[in-house]
């Protein structure tokens, strides 16, 4: 017969054996997946080890369940026959429920209370260890994953659902001063470029500062002096037809060559590359790191000239306003009032808006805020109307025939 101190040692063993199971299933679910790829990468054999288990995580956690349950079955048994031996038969009534308490607060509760805060202490140093189990306890896993595949649905993870988890990551991020914000804006910025069409940043056709292809020399390059852009589309018979991109530059080269008057402004543009407005902003991006460009003409789908977007409009999707002391910046047209309101002009993107100050309104309905409050009730609204949308309050200031060039945004 056993002793009762070897069962009470054995006893001893297996629960913090136990505690040590419950620890690491807490560590291999709560560790920072971005952080052990980061050690992994400078070479913690320990953080490759993570990093391939992480591939069978199932089977990872499937085996130290199975470890621990088999440890609390033999706990349980031991605990009974040492009751019984002092107790007598009426231990076995009582001694389970004490055992019970006992394993859920310090078997179970604290080792995981502990391992939350830290996984990747408790983690690390059982990397080798865990890898050694899973090895054991590979035929196990394997029936209990057939299984598994035939009693519940597949569940594939989606490249959305991955998009979505690194959002959520950034969105975790618990800086609170002006970088730290600034920062989570712009990650959150990047991981949004797919799914913002070119239309809803470009400067619309109305805006466009053009050049007719028509005029003297003399003219256009007056024009020119008094923009403040490198880069003008050129039209020629109607505004519909660009015919090419005049480049200040190249102008200045030929004027230096042959003079201003002598100047042959088709001959010095450039071919105007055209994209359609339901381009997303990261194949723009992408598409103007190939062409070495930094300008495309938007069109629809009929080949209407709709506007322009350049480099700079996608970098400051990223980064915000980019601006010289030529630009009118959208935080020029956003004005707060001493009571909390804010001026609005109506050609001011939904997006920079939410971006300059905090709100929530949806980019989807229309690509200006006059747009958004338009779509939203339906109609073309006149000065003075008032109309309560998103939780707010959008009273139209100023109307120009068909279009809404001002609007007051009051917090309801």
């Amino acid at each position: 017969m056993i002793s009762n101190v070897v069962l009470a040692i054995c006893l001893a063993s297996i629960l913090l054996l136990s505690a040590y199971f419950a620890a690491c299933e807490t560590a291999m679910t709560a560790y920072s997946k971005p952080k052990m790829y980061k050690l992994a990468t400078d070479g913690n054999k320990n953080a490759i080890t993570v990093c391939k288990l992480q591939e069978n995580a199932e089977f990872v956690i499937s085996s130290i369940l199975l470890c621990n349950t088999l440890l609390n079955n033999l706990a349980a048994t031991i605990t009974t026959i040492i009751s019984v031996r002092y107790v007598g038969e009426t231990a076995i009534i009582y001694f389970p429920i004490i055992l019970s308490i006992f394993m859920v607060l310090f078997v179970e509760v604290l080792p995981k209370m502990f391992t939350i805060k830290t996984p990747e202490k408790i983690l690390l140093p059982s990397a080798k260890f865990l890898k050694f189990i899973l090895t054991i306890l590979l035929p196990f896993n394997i029936i209990v994953a057939k299984i598994s595949a035939f009693i519940l649905p597949k569940n594939q993870k989606s490249e959305d659902s991955d998009l979505d988890e690194l959002k959520g990551a950034i969105a975790l991020h618990k800086g609170t001063d002006n970088d730290s914000m600034q920062e989570k804006a712009m990650l959150s910025s990047i991981l949004d470029l797919g799914s913002v069409q070119v239309g809803k940043i470009m400067v619309h056709r109305k805006n466009v500062t053009m050049l007719c292809a028509d005029d003297d020399p003399k003219t256009i390059v007056e024009q020119i002096t008094s923009c403040p852009f490198t880069r003008i589309p050129l039209w020629k018979e109607n505004i519909d037809n660009i015919v090419g991109v005049l480049h200040v530059k190249d102008l200045l080269k030929s004027a230096k060559i042959s003079g201003f008057d002598n100047l042959n402004i088709i001959d010095i543009a450039v071919a105007p590359w055209f994209i359609t407005e339901n381009t997303d902003l990261l194949s723009q991006l992408q598409e103007f790191r190939k062409k070495r460009e930094h300008f495309a003409v938007v069109v629809d789908e009929y080949g209407s000239f709709l506007g322009i977007v350049t480099l700079e409009d996608i970098l400051e999707e990223i980064v915000g306003d980019i601006s010289d002391e030529h630009d009118v910046t959208s935080v020029e047209c956003i004005r707060l009032q001493a009571n909390g309101d804010y001026i609005v002009d109506g050609t001011v993107s939904v997006r920079d808006f939410n971006r300059q100050v905090g709100t929530n309104f949806p980019c989807n309905i229309a690509a200006t805020m006059a747009g958004m409050v338009i779509n939203s009730v339906g109609i073309i609204p006149n000065s003075g109307q008032v109309f309560m949308l998103f939780g707010y309050k959008f009273e139209i200031m100023k109307r120009q025939r068909n279009q809404v060039t001002m609007l007051k945004i009051s917090k309801l």
